[in-house]
């Protein structure tokens, strides 16, 4: 797999969920997406071929910083860490989604939250958690 081309499509493949989440919270097609997550499925087999690529690669691993820069200097690595982003927020984004759903927090004030999530994944999050600690349960 050219990694050129999978950094591509898994970027442009987890913009359309990102959207409806935004943009159409509750119509039926976005809670499926929630319900189903086919997206993040596809993005952790990508994330699996692409780990299973880069096993092996000298000097890199996880045990030091220097270890994991090394790692990081194979295409196959540094695709799939961002796959690993791209699944993880998008997890955590449709996680914010259904517990503010739940909680009767308006969307207007989970639109920030999501596009944080999506941008700058724990800032979003913590920007969740404050405006869900703030919020009485409806």
């Amino acid at each position: 797999m050219n990694p050129d081309l999978v950094f591509t499509i898994c970027n442009t493949l987890v913009l359309p969920q990102w959207l409806l989440m935004i943009v159409a919270p509750k119509w039926k097609v976005t809670q499926w997406l929630i319900r189903y997550p086919v997206i993040p499925v596809a993005l952790s087999l990508v994330y699996i071929a692409f780990v299973a690529s880069v096993f092996g690669v000298e000097g890199g691993g996880f045990g030091s910083l220097a270890e994991v820069k090394k790692l990081f200097t194979v295409d196959g690595a540094i695709v799939a860490g961002w796959v690993h982003y791209l699944a993880f927020d998008l997890l955590i984004g449709s996680w914010i989604l259904v517990k503010s759903q739940k909680r009767g927090i308006r969307h207007f004030l989970i639109i920030p939250c999501l596009l944080l999530t999506f941008m700058a994944g724990p800032v979003g999050w913590l920007l969740y958690f404050i405006i869900k600690s703030m919020s009485k349960k409806q």
